[in-house]
């Protein structure tokens, strides 16, 4: 065997190995920097940004008197009469005390759906449905409230009273002269109320009318031995004058 081919040629072994560790050091440098480079997937498009504008909030009638806020769907009547209704064949006393509990509810006692039963146990629709509930809604909220504007009055512990200042009836209401009532038995009052309104931070007095109609014996559509309301009016354009 010839020397050269047992002696190794110089450096050859030594090159192999700086050949395999500059592999191993390319090879980890490549895993490093793929471990480390930055995502560049895009970004998703932002949303729309959220409403900043601030929440409604109900406002108390103004000084000058009831307004009414936006129509609600009458809640279901619940428990008995609370408000009282009088049994009685004098149309006057009827009238008077059917004006008085349409302006007064107390938020500390009782809810809305109290309120509004109590007074519906007042409105007796009458066999013709002429009179029906859903006018008696549009008339109720005309006094300024509904299940929303009640809901703030209550956080305001407010509560509301009235009284009779005056009352005309009949024949001495121009219009009820010129149309009288339908049939006999039917009566038209308009009454003069003093209301206050009072809560933790405030108190507003005013004058309102609200024309409230009695049906008495002896018309066929009322009870034989008491009188009973079958309508009224808090709308400013309905009032009987």
């Amino acid at each position: 065997m010839s020397l050269t081919r047992r002696i190794a040629l110089p450096g050859s072994s030594s090159q192999r190995r700086w050949l395999f560790l500059a592999f191993v050091v390319l090879s980890v440098a490549t895993v490093l920097f793929a471990l480390t480079r930055p995502n560049l997937t895009p970004a998703p498009e932002p949303g729309p940004a959220p409403s900043t504008a601030p929440t409604p909030q109900v406002s108390v009638a103004p000084s000058g008197g009831p307004q009414s806020g936006p129509s609600t769907t009458a809640p279901a009547v619940e428990g008995p009469d609370t408000y009282g209704v009088p049994r009685t064949t004098d149309f006057r006393r009827v009238a008077s005390a059917a004006a008085t509990a349409i302006y007064t509810w107390d938020t500390r006692r009782a809810s809305y759906s109290e309120v509004y039963s109590g007074l519906r146990n007042w409105w007796h629709v009458l066999p013709d449905r002429s009179n029906p509930l859903a006018v008696f809604v549009q008339e109720f909220e005309a006094t300024g409230i509904n299940a929303g504007t009640y809901q703030y009055l209550a956080g305001q512990q407010a509560y509301r009273s009235a009284g009779v200042e005056s009352m005309v009836c009949d024949s001495e209401l121009a219009r009820v002269r010129e149309r009288p009532a339908p049939w006999a038995g039917l009566h038209v009052c308009t009454v003069s109320l003093r209301v206050v309104d009072q809560s933790v931070s405030a108190r507003n007095s005013y004058s309102t009318p609200v024309s409230v109609m009695i049906n008495c014996p002896p018309a066929a559509s009322a009870p034989a031995d008491h009188c009973i309301m079958v309508g009224f009016y808090a709308m400013p354009n309905r009032i009987v004058y």
